[in-house]
């Protein structure tokens, strides 16, 4: 097989279409929905067999947790915004990523460059220093490619979720809290939460059937903080209670709505829909997709752009039709990165508490949600 470093393509609607109709999205919705029934009824805290393929993995995530705690916040007085040192942490992470890809089993060395570009897309944009579902997604386009490749395989999927991506969720809360990352776009993730959807997805599968505990019961603070511990979506319920003051009726309406459910099932389902729809069938998170020859891109070409942007500009990298039918003409999507820079939810909590309570109220909300 030849591998090469992969590379965005899609620009337009036409392109996105025949992405979607392509069998590398066939691939990356067999992926996750191979996960997804893997991990019915297990908990977090569940015994499982860890692969010398998982076990290599988790160690390349403990060096990443470990380069953003060996780099600490730039001073940054009166920004809510993302934090600069976390470009520090970027590159540090670049400049290791080869030798933690030697370490995988079975990795062929020629597949590290193709497979890192995954890796390190995952953690953040450098430029713009904010984190989105489209890198979550590069995450799980990195363990698709390291099963793909050998170094874990179909026996690996539990610990996949529980262990590999729950761990890579608290690495990301780590540089979100330290770095001050910015949802990506203007919208964060649809009211679910501002920087992650497939724990939401994989934590709804976890509770699927379960006796006693209904999508309501994330109301209950009490059951929240017993239940955080062994399921992903209570965990994140929990995270965002500890970071924004408001109901969830408020900052995540979504979430709100989704308690009204009758059961996990029809949650877990409807989850996989609107993953389709609002990540892998929306233009301005797909823009952004990387193809190589793991996850090839069989469409239409491009079109050729007449825009030419500085590479430490937000946008370089892919094509804007800024001009397009004037003001509030153009079609925006959720986690548009043309969006409006929302400042981080920790530095939203950090002025709340430098200000105090003298704003409250039901219609005071820390961060701008439309």
């Amino acid at each position: 097989m030849s591998y090469r470093p992969p590379t965005k393509c899609i620009l337009t609607k036409e392109q996105l279409a025949a992405f979607q109709a392509s069998d590398t999205h066939k691939s990356i919705v067999e992926y996750i929905e191979t996960l997804n029934e893997a991990i019915v009824g297990v908990k977090l805290t569940d015994e499982c067999t860890e692969s010398e393929g998982v076990k290599a993995v988790l160690h390349i995530l403990e060096q990443v947790e470990a380069i953003a705690k060996d780099t600490p916040p730039v001073a940054n007085a009166g920004s809510r915004f993302g934090n600069p040192a976390f470009r520090t942490f970027f590159d540090k992470v670049a400049e290791k990523a080869a030798n933690m890809h030697a370490s995988l089993p079975n990795l062929p060395s020629e597949a590290v460059p193709e497979v890192s570009a995954y890796f390190m897309e995952s953690w953040g944009n450098r430029t713009r220093i904010d984190y989105g579902s489209g890198m979550e997604l590069n995450f799980l386009c990195w363990m698709y490619s390291l099963e793909r490749l050998g170094v874990v395989v179909e026996g690996d999927h539990i610990p996949l979720v529980i262990r590999v991506f729950w761990r890579y969720i608290q690495v990301m809360r780590v540089l979100q809290s330290t770095y001050w990352l910015e949802p990506a776009g203007s919208h964060g993730v649809w009211g679910l939460d501002d920087y992650h959807f497939l724990p939401f997805l994989w934590g709804s599968a976890q509770l699927r059937g379960h006796k006693y505990i209904r999508p309501k019961a994330i109301h209950d603070s009490e059951v929240v903080e017993e239940y955080a511990k062994n399921y992903m979506y209570f965990a994140c319920i929990q995270f965002i209670n500890s970071v924004k003051t408001a109901s969830l009726r408020w900052h995540s309406p979504m979430l709100d709505d989704i308690s009204a459910v009758k059961t996990w099932d029809k949650v877990n389902s409807g989850m996989i829909k609107m993953y389709l729809a609002e990540v892998l069938g929306k233009l301005p998170v797909i823009q952004h997709f990387l193809f190589g020859s793991i996850l090839p891109y069989t469409g239409p070409p491009p079109p050729v752009s007449s825009e030419v942007l500085d590479p430490n500009d937000p946008h370089y990298g892919h094509a804007h039709a800024h001009d397009q039918g004037g003001v509030g003409q153009q079609e925006v999507g959720w986690g548009d990165c043309c969006g409006i820079p929302v400042p981080s939810v920790f530095g939203a909590a950090q002025a709340e508490k430098t200000r105090g309570a003298g704003l409250s109220g039901p219609g005071i909300r820390p961060v701008p949600f439309d």
